[in-house]
């Protein structure tokens, strides 16, 4: 999917929601263990349910690779099954020399068809550049994270006076541009939202972190958007597991909607 197409369905929708499919099989309803195959089948439930109200999907990778071959083909099953307007996005956090990550960049584009992977760039620019060799696909570069974590390396002071994810942000945007590369930037810090914003105007950023870590939606949007919105905002837990009974589809579908309704005031 290119820029167009994906800005084309967040005005159509007016939602710039991403939903997380970080399904697990110890959390998901009771009604679904029985299932042959129960990751798809409440997979599916969750797309049903929310294909209208979101612009994106985003599996989170160690789910379904730490179940095995049984879980690579729950995977596949359920990309197959997201709908072809709707953006998806590999959450697989890769990163390595050139030779490897080309191999990385094969199975999630050609064998897997999906639209982005997250990469780490901390080995640097070849092991991004494969990842950007593919025609109408997205690297998603981690620039700040939402995880308490990114106070240890991300936000360190460099000898120049700028933060290392500043450093970084800057550094990637001269190995691709807005049309290939986007930014995972956390909305757990709003007040460096705005300052990255003017730093990667034109790009999308891949913004995780609301709800269940804390991020606050409202200040997403007013700080993170730019004339095209310019945001793919992640809710994962908050939707997923918003009921865990026979209420469970009603429960995500009010969460889902309670989210774009309020993006839909800034679009």
């Amino acid at each position: 999917m290119n820029r167009q197409e994906l800005y084309n369905q967040i005005r159509t929708k007016k939602s710039c929601l991403c939903v997380g499919l970080d399904t697990d099989i110890q959390k998901i309803p009771s009604q679904f263990t029985q299932a042959q195959d129960p990751i798809f089948e409440f997979n599916k439930t969750v797309i049903d349910t929310t294909k209208d109200l979101c612009v994106a999907y985003k599996p989170n990778i160690a789910f379904y690779e730490s179940m095995g071959i049984a879980g690579w083909q729950s995977l596949e099953k359920t990309i197959d099954y997201i709908p072809d307007n709707i953006f998806k996005i590999a959450d697989a956090k890769r990163g390595d020399i050139q030779n490897t990550g080309k191999m990385y960049a094969k199975t999630f584009f050609e064998q897997m068809n999906f639209d982005a992977v997250t990469v780490a760039p901390y080995m640097g620019e070849d092991s991004v550049a494969p990842f950007l060799e593919f025609d109408d696909k997205w690297v998603i570069v981690l620039g700040l994270t939402s995880n308490v974590g990114s106070h240890d390396f991300q936000q360190l002071r460099l000898d120049s006076g700028e933060m290392l994810y500043e450093r970084v942000i800057k550094t990637v945007q001269k190995w691709g541009n807005p049309n290939n590369l986007m930014f995972v930037v956390g909305a757990t810090h709003p007040d460096l939202l705005k300052d990255i914003r003017k730093m990667a105007e034109d790009y999308f950023f891949l913004i995780p972190g609301v709800g269940a870590q804390g991020g606050d939606l409202k200040e997403v949007m007013e700080n993170g958007s730019n004339g095209e919105i310019g945001m793919l905002i992640n809710s994962s837990r908050n939707i997923i597991y918003a009921g865990d009974g026979a209420d469970h589809e009603e429960k995500m579908r009010l969460s889902a909607l309670g989210m774009q309704q309020l993006m839909a005031a800034y679009i």
